[in-house]
C-alpha cells in the first residue's frame, strides 16, 4: 500500500516541478510581493518592478519569464508596453497543495523513526 501511495506521490512531485522551482527562489518570491504589495492590480512594468527590487531589467525579465512559464505571473499587452501581474493558474496550485497533503499524509502514516520514545 505504502509503496503504491509513494510512487502516486514521485507522479505529483514530477507534476509540480516546475512552479515548485519557480516558486523556491527568494528573489521570485520577493518579486511576486513586490507585484502584490503595488496595490496596482493591472500590473507593473520591468522598470517598476526593477526600480522597487533594485535589480537590473535583465534579471527582472528572466525571474518573470519562469513565474510566467510556471503559470505564476501573466502579461498584458498595450501598445508597446508590456505589463505583469500576479494571477496564478490554480490549476497547478491545486496539484503543488495536493502533493503537499500527500506527502504530509504519508509522513503522518509512518512510524517514528526519530529514536525519541
Amino acid at each position: 500500500m505504502l509503496e503504491k501511495e509513494i510512487k502516486k506521490l514521485a507522479e505529483e512531485i514530477n507534476e509540480s516541478q516546475e512552479i515548485m522551482l519557480a516558486l523556491g527562489d527568494e528573489m521570485r518570491q520577493h518579486l511576486i510581493l513586490v507585484m502584490m504589495q503595488s496595490g496596482n492590480c493591472s500590473g507593473m512594468r520591468v522598470n517598476d518592478i526593477a526600480e522597487n527590487m533594485k535589480l537590473s531589467r535583465p534579471a527582472v525579465s528572466h525571474h518573470l519569464r519562469i513565474l510566467k512559464d510556471a503559470g505564476i505571473v501573466k502579461m498584458r499587452k498595450e501598445g508597446t508596453k508590456n505589463y505583469y501581474y500576479f494571477d496564478a493558474d490554480m490549476v497547478a496550485f491545486d496539484k503543488l497543495i495536493n502533493m503537499l497533503v500527500h506527502a504530509k499524509n504519508i509522513m503522518s502514516s509512518l512510524p517514528d523513526r526519530s529514536g525519541n520514545d
